[in-house]
Formats: structure tokens, sequence, C-alpha cells
């Protein structure tokens, strides 16, 4: 029982940058379609990426010398600007969160539970169970910003969707120099 609870605590922890992120990201209309959609897709990457992480992890690491936070600032600070750039060129469309978008998205906020695949003999090996709680724990989180983020653009209008931004690009800065 204790491994589960544990394992939950992870799984809200990984989570906690997808809720950011898909707090900015609600904040730009998006459709009930790509809720779910985006919904799915993040809870499947945080189910193969400890996977992943737990398999290959140690050798894929050590033969690209990968630092994972500077990647996913990269990738944050990569949508900040697109969404800055679609909001200065068209007032009333908009960001567009098209497939390409979905997957930098769901990839950028599930390599952290790569890394956490690379010590998760120490906690359990049943990589399967993690996989599912850590997916249930993303999901949960991706849908609850993106309802919190739409439900403070229809309060705030533009405004939110330039707080979105910013929290984004902030995010995507602060892991860079993590």
């Amino acid at each position: 029982m204790s491994i589960i609870l544990s394992l939950f605590l992870i799984g809200i922890s990984l989570s906690m940058d997808t809720f950011s992120v898909c707090l900015s990201i609600g904040t730009f209309n998006i459709s009930k379609r790509k809720i779910v959609f985006l919904c799915t897709l993040v809870g499947i990457m945080h189910f193969f990426m400890p996977l992943f992480g737990s398999l290959l992890g140690s050798k894929i690491i050590t033969f690209l010398n990968i630092n994972v936070n500077f990647l996913l600032g990269i990738i944050l600070l990569f949508i900040g600007i697109e969404m800055i750039i679609e909001l200065i060129k068209q007032d009333d469309k908009f960001f567009e969160l098209n497939l390409f978008n979905m997957f930098l998205v769901s990839i950028s906020v599930s390599l952290d539970s790569f890394s956490t695949g690379l010590g998760l003999s120490a906690i359990t090996n049943d990589v399967i169970l993690s996989g599912l709680i850590f997916s249930l724990c993303a999901a949960s989180f991706t849908f609850l910003g993106l309802l919190i983020g739409k439900y403070s653009h229809e309060k705030l209008g533009i405004y939110g969707n330039i707080l979105g931004i910013i929290l984004l690009l902030v995010l995507g800065i602060f892991h860079i120099f993590k």
C-alpha cells in the first residue's frame, strides 16, 4: 500500500509541470475534442516514458549526454514564442493547437517521467503499475489545467492569453537554468 501511495505522490509531482503548461494553453480557447486528445496523449506519454526510462534511460542519457531540463525549457520557449506570434498575427484567431504542437507539449511535459524511470526500480519493479498511475495523474492534471485556463480566458479575455504566454515563457526559462 505504501508503494502505491509513493507512486501517486510521484505521479502528482510529475504532473505539476503538465498542469502549469496546460493552464497557459487553456487560455487559448481550445476545442473539447483537442482537450480530450491532448489529455490522452499526455497520459500515454506519461505511461511510456518511465517505462523507456527504466529500460533504456541510463544508456541513452550516457550516450547522448542529454540535460532533460534544458530540453524541456527550449520546447516550452518554442511553444510560448509560437503563441506570441499567433497572438500578434491575428487578434481574433486564437493559437492553433495542431497535432505537432500537441506532440511537442506531451513530450516536453513527459521528459521528467523519463528521468524518473531511471530510478524507479529503487521503489518498485512494477513499471506497468507505475506507468498507469503516472498516466492517470498526468491526464487528470492536463484536463484540470486546460479547464482552468479556458475558464480564465472566458473571464480575462486577451489578458488571460498574455498571462498564459508569460507563464509558459517563465517556465521555459526556469527549466533552462535549473
